[in-house]
């Protein structure tokens, strides 16, 4: 499941440093965290439309752009897919409620 995943962190990685004409994603790159962000947030937002509105392709098709840009960020912070899938698995089979409640408050 996440050898797609990984092969699209590799791509978006390939993309660090190039000139932002040349590739969208070196364009988010170089436009740093607020411009990644804002487009991670507009996902986000497109996602929930979607969603509230019951329409499952646009669901699928908003969620996979929110995937991708939320791996430009993980990309421009030197994160990667196994990052995230080993803290997932680090979570497995341990209640939601109890997860959340052990983090510490900011």
């Amino acid at each position: 499941m996440s050898e797609v995943l990984t092969r699209l962190q590799a791509v978006l990685e390939s993309r660090r440093g190039a000139p932002p004409d040349s590739s969208y994603v070196a364009k988010l790159l170089a436009g740093g965290a607020d411009g990644m962000l804002k487009k991670v947030g507009e996902e986000a937002t497109e996602l929930v439309m979607a969603a509230k509105d019951g329409l499952p392709q646009r669901i699928v098709s908003e969620t996979a752009d929110l995937w991708f840009h939320t791996l430009v960020v993980l990309v421009a912070h030197n994160l990667s897919v196994d990052d995230v899938l080993a803290e997932l698995e680090r979570r497995f089979g341990r209640s939601g409620l109890d997860e959340k409640a052990s983090r510490k408050t900011v």
